[in-house]
């Protein structure tokens, strides 16, 4: 597949990895996601310009962009962690129900057409966008966290959303944290602590559902799991991300609000395009 690439071709893709890299290093760190919002847009049209077809295409993004967030997320909770905002009670009532989610997930996505992923994307993208961008958290379910069976059930709905979609969970677990209360930088660095534990299994679930389609996938693929694009925006994304994370605690509520809002709404709208116009 590759050899079907100009050089100047080549030069392209990498060099768009690499400023995804960036952006996606920022974006995890400020907001406490794993950056898939970033990576799996940039490694659709990357996928794309390789010649991977459209049905395989999107399953490629989400289990490569899942390998990507690991060091990610690993770099953005450690900045957190040093500004003691983590609340490391929730990580824990989060943790195996949200890998439970993340396996269901990943059963899910080896059997669904590429454009359901696409959709279910844009609905969760386009939900916590406009959560975000409205800026209305004195919408409340209560005022403290529910008991166990509720956080056990919303740790398994983010894990179940994550691996259809190719986040680390942090976009989600952070509005469910601002129903409750929580403040907005202890909810975003606690996201954080969430975005270690759900790509892990969900690698292995799409490397082994990838694993039947290897001659249709590019060089270097553990099933749908890229180690090109794993190694070209994974150092840079960790590296950026304590960056990000500092910036974060600089800011007000209010501009990290509209910064997430904002670009979550700009990235779901690019797949709904390639849902309707291909």
């Amino acid at each position: 597949m590759l050899a079907a690439i100009s050089t100047h071709d080549i030069v392209f893709l990498v060099g768009a990895m690499l400023v995804g890299g960036v952006l996606t290093g920022l974006i995890a760190g400020m907001l406490g996601i794993g950056g898939g919002g970033v990576i799996v847009p940039v490694l659709y049209e990357v996928f794309g310009v390789m010649g991977v077809d459209d049905s395989l295409r999107m399953q490629l993004c989400v289990g490569t962009s899942l390998a990507i967030i690991i060091p990610t997320a690993i770099a953005s909770h450690n900045a957190h962690m040093k500004k003691g905002a983590v609340l490391p009670g929730v990580v824990r009532s989060w943790r195996l129900p949200a890998i439970v989610g993340i396996l269901t997930g990943s059963a899910i996505a080896a059997v669904v057409a590429g454009w359901v992923l696409q959709a279910v994307f844009v609905v969760v993208i386009s939900l916590l966008g406009l959560k975000s961008l409205l800026g209305r958290n004195d919408i409340r379910l209560a005022e403290h966290l529910p008991g166990p069976g509720a956080m056990r059930a919303y740790g398994f709905v983010i894990g179940l959303a994550s691996s259809l979609v190719g986040i680390s969970g942090g976009g989600i677990a952070t509005n469910i944290l601002l129903l409750y209360g929580v403040p907005i930088h202890a909810a975003v660095a606690t996201s954080a602590g969430i975005g270690i534990i759900i790509p892990i299994p969900g690698v292995i679930g799409y490397a082994i559902a990838g694993w039947p389609h290897l001659s249709e996938l590019p060089p270097f693929s553990l099933g749908y799991v890229s180690v090109i694009g794993f190694v070209c925006i994974a150092p840079v994304a960790a590296l950026v991300a304590p960056f990000g994370a500092r910036l974060a605690h600089r800011l007000g509520r209010r501009q990290l609000e509209i910064g997430f809002g904002l670009f979550l709404l700009l990235v779901a709208s690019r797949f709904l395009v390639a849902i309707i116009w291909g």
